[in-house]
Parts: C-alpha cells; structure tokens; sequence
C-alpha cells in the first residue's frame, strides 16, 4: 500500500467526501463546501464507492475531474484511501456526505493544524445532529428515537434542543467505540483531547498517515476510525478536538443502526479491533459481553446479524492474533499506556 506524501505541486488539503447510493445528500455537502475550499492551497474530491443508482451520472457535470468512480464498492475506508492515491496533499479533511458544514469548518480545522505541534495527527470536529430533539416518553418508545448511554430517549419534533452527535470517538471498557458527548446539548463541549477522531468531520496529516499507513480496507464499514487512532496511540500521536468546526449530519442516512449491515459488521469489528490494539482484559471483556448478547437475545433479524457477526469475529481469531502479534511489535507506546490515557486503565 503506498503511503501517503505531500509534494509543493500538490494543493496543501484535500476535502474528501465518499458518496453511495445518495447523490442528493452529496451534492448537498459539496455545495456547502465549495463556497469554503475555493483558494489554490485547497482541493476537493468525491469518491463514489460503486453506487448502484445513477449517482455518477448525476453527479459528473457538477464535479468533472473532481469525480472519482471506483466502480465498486469498497467500503468507507477504501474510498478515503482511494482519493488519497489519487490526490496528495499534505492534509486530508474527511467529511461525510450526509452533513452540512458550518461557514468556517474547514478554515477552523486548517487553523488548528497550523497552530498544533507535529505529534497531533488528527482534529476532529464537532458533530451536531441534523433537526431539534424532544425528550421521549419512557413508556413510549419508538424505532426511531435516539438512546442515550444512560437509556433515555430522544425524538425529533419541531421544535427542541439541539443534540451533539459527536467530538470525538472514545472507548469503554469492552472495547466499544462511541461518539464522546452522544445526544449532549449542543452547547456542552468536550476536552481538547480525546482518544479517536470521527470520521465523519475530521482532519488527517499525512505526516501521521506514512507512519502508520491508512484505513483499513478489511473492515469495510464501521470501526475504520477507532482501529485507524488506535494505530495513531500506539505511535505516540494525540487528537484534538476543535469545537470551532461544526458539521450538521443526518445520523445513519446510508445505512440505518437497526439494520442488519449495521449490526452484523459493527458486532464483528467491534471484537476485531480490539482483538487487534487492546489490552487483554479489554479482549476478554468484549467478546464475553457479546456472548452475553448473542445468548440472551430474541430470535430474531437483529440478533442474528448480531450472531453473525460474533461468529465471523471468532472465525478470523487466528490471523487476527497474529496481527495483533505485528502490531505490538511495531508499536512504540505500550497498551498500558494507552489504556491509562484513555481511561481504560485508572492509574492508582
């Protein structure tokens, strides 16, 4: 896999946006953007992971050169990839093509990277959710409200709050990836730092990425970001969050959490990662909650999208020992170390 460089007769950024299926939310998303990225030190692509409609013809007159169509579908990380083969840069900015970036997004990134020393690798952004919130009924309950960590629910209305969707990513002690700050309100904001970056609004230095490659194609969907900083940790980069660069994004509009690609590969890379990057106890604990999980469910769709997922998780266990075996090697920040940073380890 070639690595990422930068060159002077390449723009400074690239704006990387990955379209599937959803020509509409991206056009959306570049038209926001173009009116931020229109100086020479900037440039913007977006990848179309194979879609399946008729995106590529939509999308082709507005874009020109600026289009990439791979042809298939590769999943989130593969098409990020994929633009930065095409197009080096020494700064890469993701952002999902469901969301909406505020006026000064990319100028807030761009200025948090030029104001950071070398060893932060990423900025990640703030990520609010699309429309007002109500809070829902206990005894109500919908599909398609929103859960908090604490079981509380919320529903969109006309009016409400505004929620946070993300600052960044963090981990529990299973090993689970979540969004920091998840259905907080809107004026509430995280610490300067934090353990993983959102994939959805973030910026990447290439100066990182030759360190430690780019985002696993393997995993297809989902855990791409958190398995991506965990290789950061393990080389001594830090993220930032920059609460000054705020994107609006409609949560889960390519594929929905209930579904059974969300539960099949988020089950599965859930273990893989941390079967990858975590420390033991934190391997034992994911896969023995999952077990917990695939026992005591219902016979139904999820739960079986959550059973393949554990299964498939259990059948790549040999190589995925031997990578976590290549990782470590590789390494020059210990799992303990990390496992204190990120609050997994409580330091006596």
């Amino acid at each position: 896999m070639p690595s990422p460089s930068s060159s002077s007769s390449e723009p400074t950024t690239l704006v990387v946006v990955v379209n599937w299926n959803n020509a509409a939310l991206t056009a959306r998303c570049v038209e926001a953007l173009d009116s931020q990225v229109g100086g020479t030190d900037f440039d913007l692509i977006v990848v179309d992971n194979g879609s399946e409609d008729d995106s590529v013809e939509r999308l082709r007159p507005a874009l020109g050169s600026r289009l990439l169509a791979l042809g298939h579908n590769g999943g989130f990380g593969a098409g990020v990839n994929a633009a930065i083969r095409a197009r080096r840069a020494d700064r890469y900015i993701l952002v999902n093509n469901d969301a909406v970036p505020a006026p000064r997004f990319v100028a807030e990134l761009t200025a948090a990277a030029d104001r950071a020393s070398d060893h932060v690798a990423a900025f990640t952004a703030r990520l609010e959710l699309e429309g007002r919130f109500v809070p829902a009924p206990v005894d109500d309950a919908a599909p398609d409200d929103f859960v908090a960590a604490d079981g509380s629910r919320w529903r969109r209305a006309d009016e409400g709050a505004v929620l946070v969707n993300s600052t960044g990513g963090v981990l529990d002690a299973s090993g689970n990836g979540q969004d920091r700050d998840w259905l907080s309100p809107a004026e509430r904001s995280g610490g300067s730092r934090v353990f993983g970056f959102s994939g959805g609004g973030a910026l990447l230095r290439a100066q990182a990425l030759d360190r430690v490659g780019l985002f696993d194609e393997s995993l297809f969907m989902y855990y791409e970001d958190t398995e991506l900083s965990w290789r950061l940790a393990e080389h001594g980069f830090v993220v930032e969050h920059v609460p000054e660069a705020v994107l609006v994004h409609r949560h889960s509009a390519s594929s929905g959490t209930s579904s059974w690609v969300f539960l099949f590969h988020n089950t599965r890379n859930r273990i893989k990662v941390a079967v990858w990057h975590a420390s033991a106890p934190t391997v034992v604990r994911a896969v023995l909650r999952t077990l917990v999980r695939v026992v005591r469910s219902p016979r139904d769709t999820s739960a079986a999208a959550v059973r393949s997922g554990y299964f498939a998780a259990l059948r790549d266990l040999p190589s995925d020992l031997r990578r976590r075996r290549r990782f470590t090697r590789q390494a020059t920040h210990g799992r303990r170390e990390i496992d204190t940073r990120t609050g997994l380890r409580r330091t006596p």
